[in-house]
């Protein structure tokens, strides 16, 4: 019998997903209940995060939780090979409150950091009070009367002609900040924060363990986020900016292409790429919520709805979910489409058994991947094919690496902020700005604060500076092993399935990583595509 989840009922899915064939091992058995309780739990959260009371197949939430209930005590009594063991520990507990709707009044977001951060659970605390603040913050930027969201407001930075009001934008984001750390004062949340981290890690950060799962020291990853911006600083005109004029500066290609790019065609665009690649958005079963909405998790992010599974000698589909808050269009917001689609059709591609079809071991070459296809919006021949019109390479190569350098200079940030402790964050925000970015100091402003990462998830814009290593690195390989794909090739998504998406947790990141490359990753090729634009002296 056909199985397809998109035609039967969610508990017939599960009934199918869980039920035994004939004469089927008790292993095969326990790998379709894990199965299915996974399956609910990946439609628990992406229900949670449409802040929906119904999955998109009209089950209650409630309903979901307690089957999943029900199934993980099952399998809790059921014997397990290794692999299941192992994935089983990275179900979320049946017991685990919903995510906190951001609903504190403005008093209570006046809080103090000490009448937070009491007892065992201080950082936890602490961490949540501080994210649900930030995500009130960032759905109501108001400048001018216009109500913004954070990512609108960062964009307009890079397309307003009016310097005065562009500086109206970037003040208009202090709440977003002042959410964070305050003023800059010694009792700032964020400042509490890193000293409340500092004892939990007992001297080994997030950062060094994601640096260390792919071979590296942290010293030498630290080196080469110095060395990129060192190279950065080098094709940047001497003259300092104000940090509200640096997006302007690098925002050419933003503001001659962002015509092209509405709000509504923003899924098309993005669509047409991918399908020019072989990797339909709609064939794959992507799902995609860009609405932008009062409690709606302020970071874009992509999940599994389902994961691909097979039975019966061949793979059933997943349900990857892509999830955003556009209020433009734009470049910048089709940038980072393109690029959370980039995991979409990766983790539709894996083929791995029960327990290992999950996201890669990690994060930064997960990605670093999602980077693959999205560079290529970066070359005057893409913008040709997708938009009608391109800018010169040197304008895009700086529209690119204005937003990769901003991530490089939060990863070294987070290296400094959590090595030194005491010290001011603004500090040392200013120190690296004002070095390599060549921006004015200002001491006075938390502006570093706009980023919710920094609150919830410690080390992971890391993935982001070392992922355009590595992303660059893989690109570079892919393109000498099979060819450009800038325009599109209908072979490539099958290619890269086969060389990198398709192993979830079958097989190491590194591993993967260094068997297309050849040796270990190294910014080299980052350096030399960033070669391509010439300094100020040289034009």
């Amino acid at each position: 019998m056909r199985f397809d989840r998109q035609s039967v009922g969610w508990v017939a899915g599960l009934i199918l997903f869980a039920a035994p064939a004939a004469g089927q091992s008790s292993a095969a058995s326990a790998a379709r209940l894990f199965d299915s309780t996974r399956y609910l739990a990946d439609q628990i959260s992406i229900t949670q995060s449409r802040g929906a009371a119904l999955s998109t197949h009209g089950v209650p939430l409630e309903h979901l939780r307690a089957e999943y209930r029900s199934r993980h005590d099952a399998l809790l009594r059921t014997p397990l090979d290794d692999r299941i063991q192992a994935a089983l520990t990275r179900l979320p507990s049946p017991d685990a409150a919903p995510p906190a709707a951001p609903s504190l009044t403005n008093e209570e977001c006046s809080y103090q950091a000490q009448a937070i951060a009491v007892g065992d659970s201080a950082l936890r605390l602490l961490e949540n009070q501080m994210f649900i603040c930030y995500t009130k913050e960032t759905h109501r930027i108001i400048v001018d009367r216009d109500t913004l969201d954070r990512l609108s407001a960062l964009s307009l930075l890079g397309t307003t002609d009016d310097p005065v009001r562009r500086e109206r934008l970037f003040r208009g984001l202090d709440p977003v900040w002042a959410s964070v750390n305050r003023h800059d004062e010694v009792d700032a949340p964020y400042r509490m924060l890193v000293s409340l981290r500092r004892k939990a890690w007992a001297g080994r950060s997030p950062l060094d363990q994601r640096v260390e799962a792919l071979g590296f020291e942290p010293a030498q990853v630290e080196g080469w986020l110095e060395s990129l911006l060192d190279a950065w600083s080098r094709v940047l005109p001497d003259r300092p900016l104000e940090p509200w004029d640096y997006y302007y500066a690098n925002g050419v290609a933003a503001r001659r292409l962002g015509a092209r790019i509405p709000r509504d065609s923003l899924l098309a665009i993005n669509a047409r790429f991918y399908r020019s690649l072989g990797a339909d958005p709609e064939t794959l079963n992507v799902h995609f919520d860009i609405e932008s909405r009062v409690g709606k998790y302020p970071i874009a992010f992509t999940n599994f709805g389902d994961r691909p599974v097979e039975r019966d000698g061949r793979w059933l589909p997943g349900e990857p979910w892509v999830f955003a808050s556009y209020w433009l269009g734009g470049f910048d917001n089709l940038n980072e489409l393109l690029h959370e689609t980039g995991h979409a059709v990766h983790i539709a591609a894996i083929r791995a058994p029960s327990g290992q079809n999950d996201w890669p071991d990690s994060d930064i070459f997960t990605e670093a991947i999602a980077e693959l296809a999205t560079l290529e919006m970066y070359e005057p021949a893409w913008q040709r094919a997708y938009l009608g019109q391109a800018v010169p390479l040197e304008q895009s190569l700086r529209a690119r690496y204005a937003g990769i350098m901003m991530d490089v200079a939060w990863a070294l940030f987070e290296f400094r902020v959590h090595r030194e402790g005491a010290a001011s964050p603004n500090r040392i925000w200013t120190d690296i700005t004002s070095r390599y970015l060549h921006i004015k100091p200002h001491p006075e402003l938390s502006w570093w604060a706009m980023r919710g990462q920094l609150i919830e998830n410690p080390g992971y814009l890391l993935n982001y500076a070392f992922g355009a290593i590595i992303a660059a690195d893989l690109r570079a390989a892919l393109v000498a092993r099979y060819g450009s794909f800038t325009t599109g090739r209908r072979d490539w998504y099958g290619q890269v399935s086969a060389d990198i998406y398709r192993f979830g947790l079958m097989k190491p990141a590194r591993e993967v990583t260094e068997a297309i490359l050849g040796r270990r990753p190294n910014p080299e090729a980052l350096l030399a595509d960033l070669g391509r634009i010439k300094s100020p002296g040289h034009r």
